[in-house]
This record gives C-alpha cells, sequence and structure tokens, in this order.
C-alpha cells in the first residue's frame, strides 16, 4: 500500500511505500520472488502451498481443486474451485505470500481461505472466474464501469456517514493508482492508495479489491488514535 503523505486539500504529494498491518505486503508484486534464483526451490514450496490450499479448503468443502497459474508480475497464483450443496462451482484466487504468511502465521488458514467461498456463494447459481480484458481499451472499460463504481461504493458505505476522498490518480513511481483517504484529518498522513494493477487483478480473481484499501484507511484512523 502506498500511502500518501499529504493532506488531501494539498496540491504536492510524497509517496512512500508502506506495509500497515501485512495489508499489501503479502500481496507485492515481488511475491514469491524470494527464491526466484533457485526454481528448484521454488518448485516444491510452490507444490507444498498448492496442497496446503487443497487440504485447508477441504476442511470446509467436499469438492475442492485447484491449479497454479504463472504471472509475470505477481509470480504464482493459485486458482482454487470449491462446490456448494447445489453443485455449483466458485473459484478464487490467492497470492503464493499471502498464503505463506496465512500458514506460517497457524492463524486459521483453512477459515481464512473458505471465507473468500462463503461470501461468494451468496450469489446463487456459482461464479467462476471473469474472463481477463484482452485488450487495453477492454481493461479500460472494466476499470471505468466496475472496478472504481465498486470501490466508491464499498468505501462509502463503510464509512459512512464519514466525508471520503477518493478517486483515480497518477503516481510517478507506481502509475494510475486509486486512492481514498478523509479530509476531516487535517495532520499527517491521511490518504492511501494501491496500483490500478493489483485492484484490477484482485477483481478478476474474485477477491474484493475494496477490502484493500479498507484496510488501508483503518490503518490510518489509527495512527490517528480515531480506532
Amino acid at each position: 500500500m502506498m500511502n500518501n503523505e499529504k493532506n488531501t486539500n494539498d496540491t504536492t504529494e510524497d509517496t512512500t511505500l508502506e506495509t500497515p498491518e501485512g495489508t499489501s505486503q503479502e500481496n507485492a508484486p515481488e511475491a514469491g520472488q524470494e527464491n526466484e534464483g533457485n526454481p528448484e526451490a521454488l518448485n516444491e514450496l510452490v507444490k507444498a502451498v498448492h496442497h496446503n490450499g487443497l487440504v485447508a479448503l477441504g476442511m470446509h468443502f467436499k469438492d475442492v481443486e485447484g491449479r497454479v497459474v504463472g504471472s509475470d508480475f505477481y509470480g504464482p497464483v493459485f486458482i482454487f474451485r470449491v462446490s456448494d450443496k447445489n453443485g455449483d462451482r466458485y473459484a478464487c484466487g490467492y497470492f503464493l505470500r499471502e498464503l505463506v504468511n496465512r500458514f506460517q502465521s497457524g492463524n486459521d488458514p483453512a477459515g481464512w481461505m473458505a471465507s473468500f467461498f462463503y461470501e461468494l456463494m451468496k450469489t446463487e447459481g456459482g461464479k467462476e472466474l471473469p474472463e481477463p480484458p484482452s485488450g487495453e481499451e477492454e481493461a479500460k472499460a472494466v476499470i471505468d464501469k466496475v472496478l472504481v463504481p465498486q470501490l466508491l461504493e464499498s468505501i462509502r458505505d463503510e464509512f459512512a456517514p464519514e466525508p471520503i476522498h477518493a478517486g483515480l490518480a497518477l503516481n510517478e513511481e507506481y502509475g494510475p493508482v486509486f486512492e481514498a483517504g478523509f479530509p476531516s484529518i487535517t495532520e499527517g498522513n491521511n490518504v492511501c492508495a494501491f496500483p490500478l494493477h493489483l485492484l484490477l487483478t484482485h477483481l478478476q480473481l474474485n477477491r474484493d479489491p475494496s477490502e484493500l484499501l479498507i484496510q488501508g484507511m483503518y490503518s490510518i484512523r489509527r495512527e490517528h488514535g480515531l480506532e
């Protein structure tokens, strides 16, 4: 997560990369690159994580399958599918680092992984991964018509009636980002931002991208003693 050390009423930005409570570090682009110099070790790690994911989800669902796909930017991505009691299929994706961190923490990794599927199952009839954008124009359409409206609605609902600053911005280091913050906080950091490609990737994995921003915004509130 990028925390913009600025006030939303200011015109200058000083952007730094931070990782409050592991919110974004576990999903960072370099996830899985610790072993990139040792392909054999990385391959063994991926196999172990894939197996652990199947076992974890198997504690909550009877019909579980999974596969690993490679991402040039995010490394190995784990796609799991489960069926509900009606046989409808649901799919969700996870990043290598977040799974490794969760399994190592011992903080109920099975319940955490399953929670995404229970949320998806609120949509009856199944939910497979959406088709990825075929090009730049299609990606822009998904961002404008799906991603941004979803982010705005979720953030405003979460913090209502608190006034919220939210929208697209361009960061010199990270490129296009979506930023959100609190105009009522007039001293210190009051804005967090995430790269659009990361938020879009979460959307493509059937993960709620607004959760990244919401967690970042709660971190800002804690920094200012508001939580």
